[in-house]
């Protein structure tokens, strides 16, 4: 049976009201929030891992899905929520998108979904600390925010130099550390969860998906940026 919607989950008709949206849940924790869509909260997120997001983007009216386009795809603005610590500091890094492994062809910085993702973000900082039951944590201010031209221009120089490592057939040689604030790590439920990629001779190989992934410290300038955390 279709779920009849409620006001929240209509998507918002301009960015004005998907931050007034935004601001009115902020302060309330995750048991009130499921309490209105009345749905019960997991003990923890081990198998529930984008629980979380997943309440918020209903909220909002965010139905882009997991299609690779912005979570508000009429008003091009992406939907990140990021889990943070008593003091401000992210506590894990943000998956952006999923890393084309073939099919490169004619892929450029300026068409990637990198880019259209990260063009402009609304921010939603919740509370993430173990301690705390998941049902008492907090939806904390949410601000929107788009890359100055130097976070831009690292931004593209990190996903070329990592994409043209995947063209030239090195992906299995691609580590964490990489990038300054982007990175691409293994993305898979499992090690059996395999896909094609390119081999150093340009064969195709099985290898795991991967996930362009933002730094936390990248994260944790823009949030110190906008609220001035120390």
């Amino acid at each position: 049976m279709k779920r009849e919607l409620c006001n929240e989950a209509i998507p918002p008709i301009n960015a004005q009201q998907l931050i007034d949206r935004a601001e009115g849940i902020a302060g309330l924790t995750f048991g009130e929030l499921a309490a209105i869509n009345k749905i019960p909260v997991p003990n923890d997120l081990k198998r529930d891992k984008g629980w979380v997001g997943q309440l918020i983007e209903w909220h909002l009216g965010a139905y882009a899905g997991s299609r690779a386009e912005p979570d508000f795809p009429h008003l091009g603005i992406e939907l990140k929520t990021i889990p943070i610590d008593h003091n401000g500091k992210p506590l894990e890094t943000t998956f952006v998108a999923v890393a084309p492994l073939v099919s490169l062809h004619g892929l450029t910085w300026k068409n990637s979904y990198v880019k259209k993702k990260l063009s402009h973000v609304l921010w939603v900082p919740i509370e993430g600390i173990r301690e705390i039951p998941l049902a008492d944590r907090r939806v904390g201010m949410p601000f929107l925010w788009s890359p100055n031209t130097e976070q831009a221009f690292a931004l593209q120089q990190d996903w070329e130099e990592l994409v043209d490592m995947i063209v030239l057939g090195r992906v299995e040689s691609i580590t964490a550390r990489m990038g300054e604030y982007l990175q691409i790590r293994p993305k898979a439920a499992n090690s059996k969860a395999l896909t094609e990629a390119y081999g150093i001779n340009g064969e195709s190989i099985k290898t795991l998906p991967r996930g362009f992934y933002l730094k936390t410290r990248f994260t944790h300038q823009i949030l110190k940026d906008h609220f001035d955390l120390i």
